[in-house]
Parts: structure tokens; sequence; C-alpha cells
């Protein structure tokens, strides 16, 4: 198999295997590796969320209160912060 990168990315490559000591074949197989073990997990925790929502072990909330208790989290944590 054969993979062309810009050449940018090519010479980052380049520089990271010098930098490393890694060749260049061994970390493109290496992020490769890991993009798709990321991807299982990922996939892994949205079916696991997803079998939560159809068993209704989890209530649904829509986007907007969500939103609405991140921001909420967020500016508890500055006050926390503030106050140390």
């Amino acid at each position: 198999m054969e993979v062309h990168f810009t050449p940018d990315l090519q010479a980052n490559l380049e520089q990271m295997a010098q930098d490393s000591g890694c060749p260049v074949d061994e970390l493109v197989e290496d992020a490769v590796i890991g993009y798709f073990d990321e991807l299982a997990s990922v996939r892994e925790t949205l079916g696991a969320r997803y079998d939560d929502l159809e068993t209704r072990k989890v209530k649904p909330i829509d986007g907007e209160e969500a939103y609405r208790r991140l921001l909420e989290k967020t500016e508890i944590q500055r006050r926390r912060k503030q106050s140390a």
C-alpha cells in the first residue's frame, strides 16, 4: 500500500522521524493504529450510550439544556479558581 502526503505533512513526518529516531513508516503505522484504537473506543462508548437510551436507563436532554449545564459547571469552576 502506498500513502501520499502533502509536502508539508511529509516534512513534518521526516522531522519527527529524525527527532525521535523512529523510521517514518513506523510513525505512520503507529498513528494509524492509534487512530483505529480511538475510533473503536468512541464507537463502543456511543454504542453503550445508545443502548442506555434505548433501555431508558438514562433520560435524554436537549442540546440547549446540555449547553446551559455546561456553562453552569464552567462558571462554578471559574469561581473556585478565583477564590483559591
